[in-house]
């Protein structure tokens, strides 16, 4: 397993009148390959516990193994950590800073230490990866749209080819479509790559359609997880912590109570789809 979290508890302000545990004896592990999903209300710890996993937090108690060496061991590596588990935080583009694009996406990869000519080749292959035209590479990144300029923000830190790459709310502030895009590329480029991918959303339509498997946070413990449709099956529970069912799992329940004969469990619009054709040709 890449990462592995073994009885984690975090507390922010120890020993002042501001204590406030944010997460409370948390374990599980990350799969290789996977894309899992981490979802709960505000507060409830998934971005606390996401900042664990490269070590921009550090464990009050437990401990965090990374491909199974402890990451708090005296002669780890966390420099070699972070690159090799990127992160993504909400709004990146607000870290845009350099006066191009491929210049931008350029500045991980010099810091790792390589070539010129190399980090440039691996900001090219990044940039084409999140559906970004060789036009742009050039251009400023602040005369891009919004969703642009989160693709090259997300691009700066695949350039430095991570095993794992984390999202926290990596669609936050985009309308529809800048979300719905923004996901596909994540998916593309998660079966691409093979790399595990973490998403920390609050939107459950998307975990439904993008993860493999998802943990749900509650006051800062892993309230559940799962895949989608083994989580989403227990919509009356989530409810009682503040989170719902994807809306098109809630129509295909209203469509059984009111007497159509549909089969309940789906949690995306194409499996939906699918179960009232099903339906309706069981009664032509």
């Amino acid at each position: 397993m890449p990462i592995i979290f073994d009885h984690v508890t975090y507390t922010y302000a120890p020993e002042t009148a501001y204590k406030k545990v944010a997460l409370n004896d948390v374990s599980f592990e990350v799969k290789e390959g996977e894309f899992l999903a981490v979802v709960g209300h505000t507060g409830s710890g998934k971005s606390t516990m996401v900042q664990h996993m490269n070590g921009l937090e550090k464990a009050t108690e437990g401990h965090v193994y990374f491909h199974g060496q402890d990451i708090y061991d005296k002669d780890f590596d966390m420099k070699e950590l972070r690159t090799r588990v990127g992160m993504v935080f909400q709004y990146p583009e607000h870290q845009l800073f350099e006066t191009t694009v491929l210049a931008d996406v350029c500045f991980g990869p010099l810091n790792q230490g390589l070539e010129k000519k190399e980090a440039t080749a691996r900001a090219y292959e990044a940039l084409l990866m999140t559906g970004m035209k060789e036009e742009q590479f050039l251009l400023s990144p602040f005369e891009l749209s919004g969703g642009q300029k989160r693709r090259v923000a997300i691009a700066g830190v695949l350039a430095m080819k991570p095993e794992v790459i984390i999202l926290d709310e990596p669609t936050a502030g985009l309308d529809p479509k800048g979300r719905d895009d923004i996901l596909d590329m994540l998916k593309e480029m998660h079966e691409k790559t093979g790399n595990t991918v973490v998403l920390v959303s609050h939107s459950m339509e998307d975990v439904a359609t993008y993860a493999d498997r998802m943990i749900v946070m509650n006051k800062g413990q892993v309230f559940c997880q799962g895949t989608p449709k083994e989580v989403f099956a227990h919509a009356d529970e989530l409810s009682k912590i503040g989170l719902g069912a994807p809306s098109v799992s809630l129509l295909m329940d209203d469509l059984k109570a009111s007497g159509m004969n549909v089969e309940t469990g789906a949690i995306t619009v194409e499996e939906a789809k699918d179960a009232i054709l099903k339906m309706l040709n069981k009664n032509v």
